[in-house]
C-alpha cells in the first residue's frame, strides 16, 4: 500500500496533505523520514509515525455502543444526532454503519461496523439471529403471556411472530390490573419494524421502556455507560466470526 494511501485512510490528511507532511520530515516509516509520499510499504508491519503519534492500520472496524434513548441508529440525520455521532474522529474514518436499529427511545446494545458480510449475517431473516430485550411494561404480565408469546402473537398487520421466550421479572401489583407495572425479558428471533412493543400491544399491554441486552453471541458490557462504547474485544470477535462463518 502506498503511504500518502495508508495515511489518508486513516484520516491523518488527504494525499495531498501528506504530501506536505512528508516535505515537512513529519513522517518516519521503520525509523527513517519518510522522503516520497507515494512509497510502497506493508500496512500491518511497518511502524509509521507522524508528528510523534504512531498510525495504526485498520481497514475494518467492530464497536460495543450502548445506545442512550434520544438518538437515532443511523449515519446521518438531518434533525438529530445518530450513533455515529457518539463515535471519535478517528474511528468515524472507517465509515461503520449501525447493524440493525434500535428506535429513538431504545437504549442498550447496538454493534457498528464497516464489515458488511458480518452485518448481513446478523440480520437476514433465515438465520433468526436470537435478540433479547428488558422492558417496562404497563399492565400484569403473566402465565398467559408467556403462552401466547411461546406461541406467537399476531400483530396489528396480521403478522404471526416466530415464538418468543417471554421472562417475568417483577410486578409491581396495582388495584387495577392494566395500573399495574411489570419487568421482564423477552428474547425474540426476528427482527419486526417496532416488534417489542407491538407483541405487547397485541396482548393488550404497553412498553414504557426498553433496552436491548444482547444479539446473538453479543452481551451489552454492564460496566459500559449509556451513551459510551468500545472496540469488541478478541473473544467478543471470535464469535460474531462463527456467526459471519470466517474460520
Amino acid at each position: 500500500m502506498r503511504l500518502d494511501k495508508l495515511l489518508a485512510n486513516m484520516g491523518v490528511g488527504s494525499r495531498s496533505e501528506v504530501k506536505k507532511l512528508v516535505k515537512q520530515g513529519r513522517i518516519t516509516v521503520d525509523g527513517a523520514i519518510a522522503k516520497d509520499s507515494g512509497m510502497t510499504l506493508d500496512p500491518h508491519t511497518a511502524e509509521v509515525i507522524c508528528d510523534g503519534q504512531r498510525i495504526h492500520y485498520r481497514d475494518v472496524i467492530y464497536v460495543m455502543l450502548n445506545k442512550p434513548q434520544g438518538v437515532v441508529s443511523a449515519t446521518e440525520d438531518v434533525r438529530d444526532k445518530t450513533v455515529v455521532d457518539l463515535l471519535a474522529r478517528d474511528d468515524r474514518v472507517l465509515q461503520p454503519f449501525p447493524v440493525g436499529r434500535l428506535d429513538k427511545d431504545t437504549e442498550g446494545l447496538l454493534l457498528l461496523t464497516n464489515d458488511g458480510q458480518l452485518a448481513h449475517e446478523l440480520l437476514s431473516p433465515r438465520k433468526h439471529v436470537p435478540k433479547t430485550y428488558e422492558a417496562i411494561v404497563r399492565g400484569r404480565v403473566g402465565e398467559t403471556d408467556i403462552e401466547r408469546f411461546a406461541a406467537g402473537v399476531t400483530l396489528d398487520d396480521g403478522y404471526i411472530t416466530m415464538p418468543a421466550e417471554l421472562t417475568i421479572l417483577s410486578v409491581a401489583e396495582a388495584e387495577e390490573a392494566e395500573e399495574a407495572e411489570s419487568s421482564i425479558r423477552l428474547t425474540i428471533h426476528e427482527g419486526k419494524f417496532h416488534q417489542v412493543k407491538r407483541m405487547f400491544e397485541a396482548v393488550g399491554k404497553k412498553v414504557t421502556y426498553l433496552k436491548r441486552i444482547s444479539m446473538g453471541p453479543l452481551q451489552l458490557d454492564d460496566a459500559l455507560p449509556s451513551g459510551r462504547y468500545r472496540h469488541l474485544t478478541d473473544e467478543e470477535l471470535a464469535l460474531l466470526m462463527k456467526v459471519k462463518g470466517d474460520k
